[in-house]
């Protein structure tokens, strides 16, 4: 052993520091914490409790509570009772909290009744970047992601699964009742109590199968989450189903800071104007510029952010089924604007006829029977026999095609949203962990994540400007 490093003995006396702030270097984290904390006003920002009670037993400031949880979601720390635990142990927290050591319960209620306070926090801490200028280039990726809820598949129902038990359980009941019958019928005349304790078991199962089924009918998403209600089964990577929630982001491109989140429990379709107009009245300005991907793609939600004074850049996915009926798509059919008119692969012109309204969209339709009908190339125009190819365009449409010049002049745009907003998500998600969201309920996992990003954004910040001038900008 004496090529090797010793150690000290467990029993000599340790002369550690007389003062803890020894053990706290001037670059610590812990000092951005405490500063930025303490030149808030808590009050306010809507957090419980600032003014205490004249009787019972005094409480812990919410200041202190604050920096708590700031701390342990800046170091992967998010359950009330590991941060307890810290509490008694590490160095850093004692330095934070000056030796306070509140009880898991206490802890857990902060964060469950203080959502308001930090939710005020996150946006409070957006508001000095934005003070800082790090929001000049005023290019955004807004992008979603899901989130783990605290619900397993198998508590979750649709229609079609609360129908599968219904029958797979009906099917078993038949054979139990076969077999009961059977036996009955036997010359010992012995009875099975095994099966007639599980036919008991299914019939209890078939009622409460039922009463679901009720439940998934009722509901307007036609789908319950047993464990967590708000909580909604939806596609994730490779296909997957998973129980979750959609939280939605705007990143700035040049300094990768969240500006704006929310969840939700639907697809990214239809969420681009609301997230885009609040990156908007959170920094105040309007000629933004919004990158995000074909997920997004909704022409009336594309039109009412551009109507916000707004540059969008969503790429469109072809969804024709044109192709595989054999059939020339509509990207083969060519838009003269000054005549308004479309030319078919044949050479034909489709005049403008009439406008229809589909899917709440009024849309032009260009038509020409006559030439239509005497097209040697019919068969891959149409598999009508008697109707004509009927072309259709959106009174907006050339807003789209705009957008769409300015990603076929501009190819990295996609790049650089992946770059971007793809960023934040892999990093608070490697800090979650497997388990994802702890709380359950909407109101609960907005807190949740509230704290996540106000974590990331001042890791971000402290990694950009350096933790002592970021004290110094805080304090000014």
């Amino acid at each position: 052993m004496s090529r090797f490093i010793s150690g000290q003995g467990r029993h000599q006396a340790t002369l550690f520091p007389e003062v803890l702030d020894d053990f706290i270097s001037v670059e610590n984290p812990v000092k951005v914490i405490d500063v930025f904390v303490n030149e808030l006003d808590l009050e306010s920002l809507g957090f419980q409790q600032m003014v205490p009670k004249g009787t019972g037993r005094p409480g812990y400031h919410p200041s202190t509570m604050l920096k708590l949880y700031i701390y342990g979601y800046l170091n992967r720390i998010q359950s009330s009772r590991r941060l307890e635990k810290e509490s008694h142990r590490n160095v850093e927290l004692m330095w934070l909290l000056e030796r306070l050591t509140p009880d898991f319960k206490t802890i857990a209620d902060f964060r469950k009744n203080n959502g308001k306070g930090i939710k005020n926090t996150c946006r409070q801490f957006v508001e000095l970047c934005r003070q800082l200028n790090m929001f000049d280039d005023s290019v955004f990726a807004i992008d979603g992601s899901k989130f783990k809820a605290v619900n397993n598949k198998s508590k979750n129902y649709t229609p079609s699964k609360v129908q599968f038990h219904i029958d797979r359980v009906e099917k078993s009941i038949q054979k139990y009742l076969g077999q009961m019958d059977a036996k009955d019928n036997a010359e010992n005349g012995t009875s099975n109590t095994v099966s007639a304790s599980k036919l008991a078991w299914l019939k209890q199962r078939l009622v409460e199968l039922k009463e679901i089924k009720k439940q998934v009918n009722e509901h307007p998403d036609k789908q319950v989450s047993q464990t967590d209600p708000d909580a909604r089964l939806m596609k994730t990577h490779h296909m997957d189903r998973q129980v979750c929630y959609n939280v939605q982001s705007a990143v700035d491109t040049k300094h990768h800071l969240i500006v704006s989140h929310d969840i939700v429990m639907t697809t990214d379709r239809g969420q681009l104007s609301l997230v885009a107009e609040q990156v908007q009245k959170t920094l105040g300005k309007k000629d933004l510029t919004i990158i995000a991907d074909k997920g997004y793609f909704s022409r009336r939600d594309i039109k009412a952010t551009q109507d916000l004074g707004m540059t969008v850049n969503v790429p469109q996915s072809n969804t024709s089924g044109s192709a595989k009926k054999g059939i020339f798509d509509k990207a083969q059919f060519q838009y003269d604007e000054l005549q308004d008119i479309y030319v078919c692969p044949a050479g034909n012109e489709l005049p403008h006829r009439r406008n229809v309204t589909e899917a709440g969209l009024e849309q032009k339709v260009y038509v020409n029977q006559i030439a239509c009908r005497d097209c040697n190339i019919r068969s891959k125009c149409t598999t009508s026999l008697r109707e004509p190819r009927k072309m259709r365009r959106w009174i907006y449409e050339e807003e789209i095609d705009a957008m769409q010049k300015r990603l076929d002049a501009d190819p990295d745009l996609p790049v650089i949203r992946k770059q971007t907003v793809e960023h934040p998500f892999g990093t608070i998600k490697m800090w979650m962990g497997a388990t994802h969201f702890l709380m359950k309920r909407k109101c609960n996992v907005s807190i949740e994540m509230n704290l996540h990003v106000l974590a990331y954004n001042l890791k971000r910040m402290m990694n950009i400007m350096g933790t002592s001038e970021l004290i110094a900008a805080i304090r000014r």
